[in-house]
């Protein structure tokens, strides 16, 4: 479980003596005073380092998570976070490293500076064997890992329970690299791999994982929020190998890929047939003229046959109460703990098994059964903010849910059965359900004259994001987790989200952040204005336990991060 995100400490010096062979520098108001010789050493630069913006030390896809994080370590809250930065080298190559920022005093020149440590191994030995090893596992070309390596890595992951959403594995195909060889050479065109191959590895987060499957075939082990998440990353990625020009041997030409989708179930522990369901989608795409992406799941006949075996769960878990809730906390960007969670869902059973919300949400959605499971979530929810006093629990609604017209009365009538305070409750809905139902306005200013909140999920992820900021009475919005989760090293997007939060702020509506995962994206979130985070990085979702006079037996915690 990560610490707390953010920190309203005092300025401290970092604890401790460096270690000599640390590299070090120094920076104050955003200009080089010092760096130690292991950082001259490590990078080439001597005493003309002084005096320079540190920025211009660093590659361009850096600057503005290390400018975020700058800005939050003068501040006094930055928690000790790891940065991933690119240095650039005197010889204008980039080394990949990690940093550690710490704000300090200085008895020099009074004012105080931000210290930038790299920590380095103490025994080189062990150094030397660490990278033999990398080399050994890692296809010289592309950097990624060997097939056979791959796989074993494959089989370790599936040997320890996914903590939240859906793990799914896509086969990413390059398209017509046959002709790209003949046009560059059979020399050249690993270049085309290669570059291919930093853009895959760009669009990862830390905890998935890549490898060269054999020729220009990639596998790779994806961890998202749901099915809409990882569609959105194959579309990504085929629409950004598209636009990528690359120049070989001064020759301008562009490549396409194609990306087959499969999930892995939860528990799976031989994967064979989820690489073959992959495999399979991909080569229809490719048959179909690539540059596009196709998953395994879809309305056939075997999803109607398992849509007969959850609408049973479903149901049985709704008689017996076997319903969970967590929750998970929201993370202040400007100090303070605001005291606000995320509320999510867990099934358990008749065994006993808890069943993650990816796996049964889908069917209750095609089945018409989100609304009785929207009741009971917020029944139980409106007992928490009643028994706990929360200052914001958010409690999502379906869209089914949106457009029942015996929802409203309903809530009308518990509230008075459960005391709960309405201020401590906000109702959400994703962006799609507020662009497609005219009905949510209604709802939104319904709720919020009852004392609730409104907010939008999702949000920033269609085309009419803005309108819907003028048309939906909101409270908070939520940016879209797909938005966010490559935002470190994405322009567009920062430009993006630094709009969308532009816009809202502008209107009095609160931004939070979905699903972030590395301080470097929430430092680039704290550059661009955002005030709220969630997500695993902040931290994973905690116990929920309602004393049973309720009426509600106890709920205890489940590993979730998927919105439901």
């Amino acid at each position: 479980m990560s610490e707390p995100v953010v920190s309203a400490s005092q300025h401290e010096a970092p604890a401790g003596a460096p270690h000599p062979a640390e590299a070090i520098l120094q920076v104050q108001e955003g200009i080089v005073i010092d760096a130690n010789p292991a950082w001259i050493e490590l990078f080439g630069a001597g005493a003309e380092l002084l005096g320079q913006p540190v920025m211009d030390l660093f590659d361009e896809p850096s600057r503005p998570a290390l400018k975020g994080a700058l800005a939050a370590c003068l501040q006094g809250r930055w928690s000790g976070h790891s940065l991933n930065v690119g240095v650039l080298r005197a010889d204008g190559t980039v080394k990949g490293i990690e940093i550690r920022l710490a704000l300090c005093d200085s008895l020099q020149h009074g004012q105080p500076f931000i210290q930038l440590t790299m920590p380095v191994r103490a025994h080189d030995e062990g150094k030397r064997s660490e990278e033999l090893e990398q080399a050994v596992r890692h296809d010289q070309t592309t950097g990624l890992l060997h097939r056979r390596e791959l796989i074993e890595e494959l089989r370790g992951r599936l040997g320890v329970p996914v903590q939240g959403g859906l793990r799914c594995l896509a086969l990413v195909k390059l398209d017509r690299f046959a002709a790209i060889e003949r046009a560059v050479g059979a020399t050249a065109s690993e270049e085309v791999l290669a570059g291919f191959a930093r853009l895959l590895r760009e669009a990862l987060h830390p905890k998935e994982i890549a490898g060269r499957f054999g020729g220009v075939r990639f596998l790779v082990l994806l961890q998202r929020g749901n099915e809409r998440d990882l569609q959105v990353w194959a579309r990504q990625l085929v629409a950004e190998t598209a636009r990528r020009a690359l120049d070989i041997d001064g020759k301008t030409l562009t490549a396409t890929c194609t990306v087959g989708l499969a999930l892995v179930p939860a528990g799976s522990k031989n994967i064979d047939a989820e690489i073959a369901a992959a495999t399979e989608v991909c080569a229809k795409g490719t048959q179909r003229g690539g540059n596009q992406v196709l998953t395994s799941w879809g309305s056939d006949g075997g999803v109607a046959q398992q849509d007969e075996i959850w609408i049973k769960r479903i149901k049985s878990a709704l008689l017996e109460n076997r319903f969970r809730l967590v929750k998970q906390p929201v993370a202040s960007l400007r100090g303070g703990d605001p005291r606000m969670f995320d509320v999510l869902l867990r099934m358990v059973d008749s065994q006993g098994k808890e069943v993650l919300p990816g796996e049964f949400l889908p069917a209750a959605e095609r089945n018409d059964l989100l609304k009785n499971i929207d009741r009971w979530v917020v029944s139980t929810s409106l007992s928490l903010a009643a028994q706990h006093r929360p200052a914001c629990l958010f409690v999502r609604l379906s869209k089914d849910t949106v457009q029942d017209p015996s929802f409203l009365p309903w809530l009308d009538g518990h509230i008075r059965s459960t005391r709960a305070d309405p201020q401590r409750v906000c109702f959400q809905v994703t962006e799609s359900t507020g662009a497609s139902c005219p009905q949510v306005r209604s709802m939104a200013e319904r709720l919020r004259q009852w004392g609730f909140r409104f907010a939008l999920e999702g949000f920033g992820s269609g085309a009419g994001s803005h309108m819907l900021l003028e048309s939906v009475p909101l409270d908070f919005v939520k940016i879209d987790g797909s938005l966010v989760q490559v935002l470190s090293r994405d322009k567009e997007r920062q430009q993006h989200v630094r709009t969308l939060t532009e816009v809202a702020t502008e209107r009095g509506i609160r931004t939070i952040a979905e699903r972030v995962e590395d301080a470097n994206t929430m430092a680039v979130l704290w550059q661009l204005g955002v005030e709220y985070i969630q997500g695993y990085f902040v931290n994973a979702p905690e116990d929920v336990v309602l004393t049973t006079d309720s009426g509600t037996a106890q709920l205890r915690s489940v590993g979730d991060t998927r919105p439901r």
